[in-house]
């Protein structure tokens, strides 16, 4: 359970964005939208070397 404490005072809206950002980082969305579909593992190994890839050149970049 997520649990976002509100100190006296403070805005709901600013409340609200720090419940969305805890939720967004438990992944729920993200595993829900994967389990939608069935992905062949060897789908899902090409998108991770790709993925990897990609972080590689970026990282390549900033130096």
């Amino acid at each position: 359970m997520i649990i976002v404490p509100v100190k006296e005072g403070e805005n709901i809206e600013k409340a609200l964005k720090k419940f969305k950002r805890k939720f967004e980082k438990t992944g729920v969305v993200k595993e829900l939208r994967a389990r939608q579909q069935f992905d062949k593992p060897s789908v899902l190994k090409r998108l991770k070397m790709e993925h990897a890839i990609y972080v590689q050149k970026m990282h390549a970049t900033e130096e």
